[in-house]
């Protein structure tokens, strides 16, 4: 049986997602071949190319002819494209070798900032560098950002910007649901009706769009290579679901025989009281939590089936009778102790596009380098966040590996991919696996470059943080969530401002980047308080004890204990109406907070000031300069934060 795992448009297009590599690496531990392949990169190369582009030029010319007749105009966006064509069509390709690390020579060029024209999103972006406090004009942005020097990073912001503008081409003037990551994440995310995603899969069907095109033409040649008997298509996230069922659609249609399953991250998380039966007449087969053994039951034991639903196999039917913890079967066993890590054979490795979109040095680790995945840990050892979706597989099930196993597929990932740098793809990565790896990283004399996820608790004393730096560890991130004692308190995330305080600036003190995650909106949550946690954040930036932070908006989960247990957090959720052809996605709760703050109009202020943090400006600034109305003074004392740390 020939086996063929993809990865569907759009994921991230600087590294691989992980999801195929590690099924592949196991799938072959097991002498069973397969081939993967990663049509997100894949169709992001083919739009931003000469050859699409100058298509593109003709349509848009094309509608822009016909606009009187038809009341078709262009976009500003689009408008700005076809005037610039020549310069477009000129630098796109160079570019694009430019960013794949394949035309280094170009920085000098491009980092004068005048080659590259400019669109409605960098023309955005420096406006926001001058509001920040930049000189006028483009030179004197670039200066603010970067200073004297920075060639090559000047070049790489200039040249991910006209990415970007090129981007909002797209989503202007063909397909309002594009983005360079998670394409048509609003059409898939919680829709308990899958009659809207049904009426889109048939207008691909009979119109496909100059996008879809294109992703059809990329199916039809990969399916022509790889001539597959299966194929396993995974969905991380929202936005992949539609570009995944469209190369389902299109597979079936060129070949009725080939069997095609689908998992990943959304499956897991929204499709788990899935009834409406209409998905099945794109894919056969559905797997949930962990794919290696679903996957490997369907091709090698279709008969004895492992958290799969079919046509004949209902969702519900499948997870209670297998389990969703389960994780053997008479046949093989997965387990993270004996799991020798990814295999990126396959990939094309050498072609993948480091963008560089924010400023900010933590946030380039999302998407400017290549990275190779490994994981510590499997599940959360904390698993008692309230917010968290800790009742499922994902978070529930905690196996750790074996540090020196670690090191082992760290050393075999270097000969296979040629790269030093990891990420640690875990939920949480405990403490004294990460000493005991690290210990081993150092023992072996190896020189890496790596980062990953974990939660601000004690155990990171300032001499654990330092052998974390000593073995390459070079950023963490990790939840500050509400930066509230109370909420903390609340949600039970373990921890308190002034020990999250103390271990990040024990992390910055050893030379590491720490990312925050924070969040607003939970339930109870005042204005107050949410003012409170601005200036908490701002005392942690002052302090030195953060680089980078992000402001989620608080979601209720049908798997986190607030979305099982609403009324404990003063809740009420909102019922969800069920279509008549049965539920399609489930996860995000609709809920109303009798404590009844409108969080909405506090975002913006939030993410203002994080903008400039992140670029140390307004540190000195009074919280509520931030917000476009009457905010509440904070109540926070202004040294809290510096008397938690330990005097030098």
């Amino acid at each position: 049986m020939r086996v063929f795992l993809i990865t569907p448009p759009m994921a991230q297009v600087n590294t691989p997602y992980p999801a195929t590599a590690f099924l592949c690496g196991f799938l072959r531990s097991k002498g069973i071949a397969c081939e993967q392949d990663d049509l997100s990169l894949k169709l992001f190369l083919k739009l931003f190319s000469k050859p699409s582009l100058a298509q593109l030029v003709n349509e848009l010319r094309e509608k822009k002819s016909q606009g009187e007749t038809r009341a078709k105009t262009l976009t500003r966006a689009g408008e700005l494209f076809l005037a610039n064509e020549q310069a477009i069509l000129r630098w796109i390709d160079p570019v694009i070798e430019f960013l794949q690390g394949k035309a280094p020579n170009l920085a000098y060029a491009l980092s004068l900032g005048d080659w590259l024209p400019t669109g409605v999103t960098s023309e955005q972006t420096f406006s926001n560098y001058e509001a920040a406090g930049a000189e006028a004009g483009v030179e004197g942005q670039l200066t603010w950002a970067f200073g004297a020097l920075g060639i090559t990073d000047r070049a790489r912001h200039l040249a991910t910007l006209f990415i970007d503008d090129l981007a909002e081409v797209y989503r202007c003037e063909v397909d309002s649901r594009f983005g360079l990551s998670r394409y048509g994440e609003k059409l898939s995310a919680s829709q308990a009706d899958f009659s809207r995603i049904m009426s889109e899969l048939d207008a691909f069907t009979a119109n496909p769009n100059f996008i879809e095109r294109s992703l059809m033409g990329l199916v039809e040649e990969a399916l022509e290579r790889v001539k597959p008997d299966f194929l396993a298509l995974t969905v991380p996230f929202p936005g992949n679901l539609l570009g995944a069922l469209q190369i389902a659609a299109h597979a079936k249609r060129l070949n009725p025989k080939l069997v095609i399953a689908m998992g990943g991250g959304f499956v897991n998380t929204e499709l788990r009281d899935l009834t409406d039966q209409r998905l099945f007449q794109f894919i056969d087969y559905l797997s949930f939590d962990d794919g290696e053994i679903p996957l490997y039951q369907l091709i090698t034991d279709s008969v004895q089936l492992v958290r799969t639903a079919t046509k004949s196999v209902t969702v519900s039917e499948a997870l209670k009778s297998q389990g969703a913890a389960s994780v053997t079967t008479r046949n093989v066993e997965f387990s993270l102790k004996n799991f020798s890590g990814p295999s990126y054979v396959g990939l094309p490795l050498s072609e993948y596009v480091g963008l560089f979109e924010l400023l900010n040095p933590m946030h380039r680790l999302w998407s400017e380098v290549r990275w190779n995945k490994i994981m510590v840990a499997h599940g959360c050892y904390w698993k008692k966040c309230r917010f968290c979706d800790t009742t499922l597989d994902y978070i529930s099930r905690y196996e750790p590996a074996e540090a020196v196993g670690l090191v082992d597929q760290v050393e075999r990932l270097i000969g296979e991919t040629g790269s030093r740098g990891f990420h640690l793809v875990d939920e949480a990565a405990p403490p004294a696996l990460l000493k005991a790896f690290s210990s081993e990283v150092n023992r072996r004399n190896l020189a890496l470059s790596w980062w990953g996820n974990l939660r601000f608790e004690k155990s990171f004393t300032p001499a654990l943080c330092q052998e974390l730096a000593r073995s390459g560890c070079i950023a963490v991130t990790g939840g500050l969530e509400v930066a509230s004692d109370r909420l903390l308190k609340l949600m039970n995330k373990g921890v308190s401002i002034e020990s999250v305080a103390r271990v990040t600036k024990a992390f910055t003190d050893s030379g590491i980047l720490v990312h925050a995650y924070l969040m607003y909106g939970f339930p109870t949550q005042t204005e107050q308080e949410t003012i409170d946690s601005l200036e908490l954040v701002r005392q942690l930036f002052e302090a030195g004890c953060l680089q980078s932070a992000y402001w989620h908006r608080f979601s209720a989960t049908a798997h986190s204990e607030i979305g099982q247990n609403p009324t404990e957090f003063k809740i009420h959720l909102l019922p969800v109406e069920v279509p008549s052809a049965g539920l399609f996605a489930r996860n995000d709760l609709v809920f109303e907070d009798a404590t009844q703050v409108d969080h909405d109009r506090l975002g913006k202020g939030l993410n203002k000031a994080l903008y400039n943090y992140m670029h140390g400006m307004g540190l000195d600034e009074d919280v509520r300069h931030w917000f476009e109305f009457k905010a509440p003074k904070s109540l926070v004392p202004k040294k809290r934060i510096q008397m938690a740390l330990p005097s030098n």
